[in-house]
C-alpha cells in the first residue's frame, strides 16, 4: 500500500512539473500579434499610435482574412489608439488633442480611416456614433509584399505629416497637419 501511495505522489509531481515547465515555455513565446507603436514629434507636439502588429503567416488578408465592406480594427488585439498633444487636421476632418481610436473601412480599391472618440475597448467594438469622421486614403502596391502589418507616422516638412498603413499587397496613407 505505502510503494503504491509512493508511486501516485511521484506521479502527481511529475505531472505538476510537466504543467509549469509548459506554461514556463509559453509564456516565453513571443504573441502572435504583438505590440507595436509609431510616433512622430511635429512643431513641438508628439503624435502616437500604439496598435498590435499580425503579420501574414502564408494566409490571403484583404478580401479573405479581412473582408471588404466592412470597418476593420486596424491591427489586431485590442483597438488602435491614437494619442496627440496638438489639435490635428487629418486629411480635412478636425481632430482635438487627446485620445483616440482608429479604425479602417476596407473596401476593394478604397480604404477609409476612421478617428473614434471611444477609447479603451475591444479591437472589435466600433461604435459609429462616436465617430469624429472618415478620411478617404490614398492607395497603391508595395514593391514586396509586407509580411506584418505596420503603421508609420511621419513628418512632410513644417507643420505636416503623413499616416501610413503598410500589409499584405496595400499601402494606404493620409496627409495630416497640426494647428
Amino acid at each position: 500500500m505505502f510503494k503504491k501511495h509512493q508511486i501516485f505522489l511521484s506521479g502527481i509531481a511529475l505531472l505538476a512539473f510537466g504543467l509549469l515547465a509548459t506554461t514556463g515555455i509559453a509564456q516565453d513565446k513571443k504573441p502572435l500579434s504583438p505590440p507595436a507603436e509609431t510616433s512622430v514629434t511635429i512643431n513641438g507636439k508628439q503624435i502616437k499610435i500604439a496598435y498590435s502588429a499580425p503579420s501574414m503567416r502564408g494566409r490571403k488578408i484583404f478580401g479573405e482574412l479581412e473582408g471588404f465592406n466592412r470597418v476593420w480594427r486596424t491591427g489586431a488585439n485590442g483597438a488602435t489608439a491614437l494619442k496627440t498633444d496638438a489639435d490635428l487636421n487629418i486629411g480635412g476632418v478636425k481632430v482635438p488633442k487627446g485620445n483616440y481610436t482608429l479604425f479602417t473601412y476596407l473596401a476593394a480599391d478604397q480604404w477609409q480611416l476612421i478617428v473614434n472618440k471611444q477609447t479603451g475597448q475591444s479591437g472589435l467594438e466600433h461604435d459609429e456614433k462616436q465617430d469624429v469622421g472618415r478620411v478617404k486614403m490614398t492607395m497603391s502596391k508595395p514593391s514586396a509584399p509586407v509580411e506584418t502589418f505596420k503603421i508609420t507616422l511621419a513628418s512632410a516638412g513644417g507643420k505636416k505629416g503623413t499616416l501610413t498603413m503598410a500589409w499584405e499587397n496595400t499601402v494606404a496613407t493620409v496627409p495630416f497637419a497640426v494647428e
